[in-house]
């Protein structure tokens, strides 16, 4: 196998892009990564999505969006994970290249969602949990991701306001991010006082409904310094587990089991630990997720994931930073594009190129890409200058 590189990055605006298509946000960011990258197309195409044949009325991404692009003739498929599809087309995108079978992949994440009715939205969303068990019963997926929290701050006795700093991180890191939804800083009286979505989870506590497309070109690292002019990033460990897609079928709510044993699969493969990563980007679509992740990645114990944002270890000069520029809920959450956001996010720190929230010597770093209420986790750690 093959060890492989990201050369190129591109990414649009997050927010409610009415006057954009689908397909020409795809252009757009994958436009940006093939410049960035110094390369005219690559071998190959994964689209990540998840709601594009329930709020646009389109399948067959693959095709489409490559033959917009003018990429005729290459292979093109799509990805779908629900809100993990980013990082599971990124992780084949990834296995194709290692494999030998492509030199050069594309990754595409695209996702429109503020087209549609709010709705039409929340049931497209809720096809992450169980159609069966949890759909069937009028449980939404904000629903769902409040049932974690309640039961979280039952057995770790944590009050609503300790989750406030996710919150406040996000949407700090997010000002200086000019591809962020909500460039905006939020108080804790703010956060305290925002309307009740689903109890415990506020508005502070959930990520928007956003329209946004993400870009990555990945090949072997043997063959980078020919290819591109950019210094390359290197894929170190790719790894995904998952667990039953019901919250009932779980052994503990509260314990992330996908996370935790993907972000075990990941340090074995890249023969590291939690205390050699410098930058985190969580999947914080949910204020509770950002604490479960930091406790399934092994940065916290059960239940301690909010003392660590208490302390604000997680901001940009703590320990752990997470959510650096500005995460789901500052940046945006576009579904099927947020994973190939986060690796977006992570090469431009890698590289050194985020400006002020630069997290300082930066050098190895990972994602984790959250489907449903964690019944599909992929977790990704990269490096630069190794």
């Amino acid at each position: 196998m093959r060890d492989v590189c990201v050369i190129g990055i591109g990414q649009t605006p997050i927010g409610e892009l009415w006057e954009d298509s689908l397909r020409d946000l795809a252009y757009r960011a994958l436009q940006q990564a093939v410049d960035d990258a110094g390369i005219e197309k690559p071998d190959a195409l994964f689209v990540a999505n998840m709601l594009a044949p329930r709020l646009s009325s389109q399948a067959h991404l693959g095709a489409l969006i490559a033959s917009h692009v003018g990429w005729r003739g290459i292979e093109a498929t799509t990805v779908e994970a629900a809100c993990a599809s980013g990082g599971t087309a990124f992780q084949a995108a990834v296995r194709a290249v290692a494999s030998g079978m492509v030199d050069v992949a594309a990754v595409c994440g695209v996702e429109k969602m503020t087209d549609a009715t709010s709705g039409s939205i929340t049931a497209a969303l809720a096809t992450a949990a169980d159609a069966d068990y949890e759909g069937a019963h009028g449980a939404s997926f904000v629903a769902l991701n409040a049932l974690i929290m309640q039961r979280y701050m039952h057995e770790y006795n944590v009050p609503h306001e300790c989750f406030a700093p996710f919150s406040m991180t996000a949407h700090a890191n997010a000002v200086n991010n000019p591809n962020a939804m909500f460039r905006k800083e939020i108080t804790l009286e703010t956060y305290m006082r925002s309307p009740v979505i689903a109890d415990p989870i506020n508005l502070f506590d959930s990520s928007p409904i956003s329209d946004g497309a993400a870009a990555m070109i990945v090949c072997p690292l043997e063959m980078a310094a020919d290819l591109s002019k950019n210094a390359p990033v290197k894929v170190l460990a790719s790894a995904t587990a998952i667990d039953t897609v019901d919250l009932a079928g779980r052994i503990n709510m509260v314990d992330l089991f996908a996370a935790r044993t993907s972000a075990q699969k990941a340090y074995e493969q890249a023969g590291l630990g939690p205390e050699d990563i410098h930058v985190f980007e969580v999947h914080d679509a949910f204020s509770v997720m950002a604490a479960l992740s930091l406790e399934a990645a092994g940065f916290a114990d059960a239940g301690k994931g909010v003392d660590l944002a208490q302390a604000g270890e997680i901001a940009i000069n703590g320990r752990i930073p997470i959510s650096t520029m500005g995460g789901l809920k500052g940046r945006g959450h576009p579904v099927g594009a947020t994973g190939v956001y986060e690796l977006v996010d992570l090469v431009t720190q890698l590289r050194g190129d985020a400006g002020a929230n630069q997290v300082r010597d930066a050098q190895i770093g990972m994602t984790q890409n959250i489907g449903g209420t964690g019944a599909t986790v992929v977790t990704h750690i990269l490096a630069r200058g190794i």
